[in-house]
């Protein structure tokens, strides 16, 4: 459950929303704002291009809202967010390169960043952490993107089949079948990595965790 989230009634704050209550919004965005970025990052491989997708879908969501007619607002809401993501993927296929570790405002890329950090670690737990993100990245980025967003709804953010297909607007047998072969390829890259593995890095089953 993300931050908040417990303490948030979703159906009411989406009422008041719908009534032009901003504030109201703002707690959905609070809400929600933890696990929109998580896919947006993981969705485009960058920090700025996440960024840029999170507020450009929070802004569309806003000016949507009288579009929703129920159900789940978080998957609603990551509907827009991989849409946003999509469109910044497009954008990013333009450019010569795209970075595997996130960048600063120097351009520089960022080796440990600040969300990836727990200040209970070692810094030696630190660096694994990082090393087995980036190569978390590096294979996610080897997906076409569909397979890619729904490996990173199901399992890295733990949403249920039937939520993921809500959230990408597709039947629940084509999740099924992309989340297989996104498993395979994702499994079949991540083996190939080697010693980053052993003892370090795991699949549990068919979700992905480390």
């Amino acid at each position: 459950m993300e931050r908040g989230e417990s303490q948030l009634d979703e159906a009411k704050m989406v009422t008041y929303a719908l009534e032009g209550d901003l504030d109201a919004f703002n707690r959905l965005v609070l809400a929600y704002q933890d696990i929109a970025y998580n896919v947006a990052y993981r969705v485009t491989g960058e920090r700025a291009s996440a960024e840029d997708a999170v507020q450009d879908a929070f802004i569309s969501a806003y000016r949507k809202l009288k579009t929703f007619k129920g159900g789940s607002f978080k998957a609603w809401l990551l509907r827009i967010v991989t849409n946003a993501c999509l469109d910044e993927l497009r954008r990013l296929k333009r450019r010569p390169t795209i970075p595997l570790q996130p960048v600063g405002n120097d351009d520089e890329e960022i080796e440990s960043p600040d969300w990836l950090e727990d200040p209970g670690e070692s810094p030696e737990e630190s660096i694994l952490r990082s090393e087995l993100s980036t190569a978390i990245q590096n294979c996610l980025n080897g997906l076409e993107d569909d397979f890619r967003v729904v490996v990173i709804l199901v399992d890295i953010q733990g949403m249920d089949y039937a939520e993921a297909a809500e959230a990408v607007n597709s039947p629940l047998g084509t999740i099924k079948s992309r989340l297989a072969r996104a498993r395979a390829k994702m499994q079949d890259c991540l083996r190939a990595i080697g010693e980053l593995l052993p003892g370090n890095f795991r699949l549990e089953g068919e979700r992905i965790s480390s």
